[in-house]
């Protein structure tokens, strides 16, 4: 740093975490899983629709999806709290995972639940924090 730069903090290393702002709420979900069957684009954009339902969020707008050749599809949706990204592979093996970050809390089980059925998933793990 120079004598002009603004004083900064940076972690370069893994240190305990620690809240930075305790007065704005933020939440977050990640949800993995095998689907029962690939999961295209018009899955990508219903399940993201009816997941801010779930999770009584505002939609803002229709959610956005885009096709990798080399690593699948991904989704995102705008939520006046935020919003949710969705990733979906085929290779190399069925796999799909979720990450949900909230300034509005939710309930994680009712998300998890509802993505299970959405995608009949047979295996689910889910981390919230």
């Amino acid at each position: 740093m120079t004598p002009s730069s603004p004083s900064r903090e940076l972690v370069h290393r893994p240190v305990a975490w620690r809240d930075l702002a305790p007065e704005i709420v933020r939440q977050r979900l990640v949800i993995e899983g095998v689907p029962a069957r690939p999961v295209d684009d018009a899955q990508i954009r219903a399940y993201l629709s009816a997941l801010s339902g779930e999770v009584d969020m505002v939609q803002l707008l229709e959610p956005v999806t885009h096709r990798s050749d080399l690593y699948g599809w991904a989704g995102w949706i705008h939520w006046e709290t935020s919003g949710a990204h969705f990733y979906a592979w085929e290779q190399p093996r069925l796999f799909f995972s979720v990450d949900i970050y909230t300034c509005k809390a939710f309930d994680p089980d009712v998300a998890v639940a509802f993505t299970v059925d959405f995608f009949t998933a047979r295996t689910v793990v889910a981390k919230s924090f």
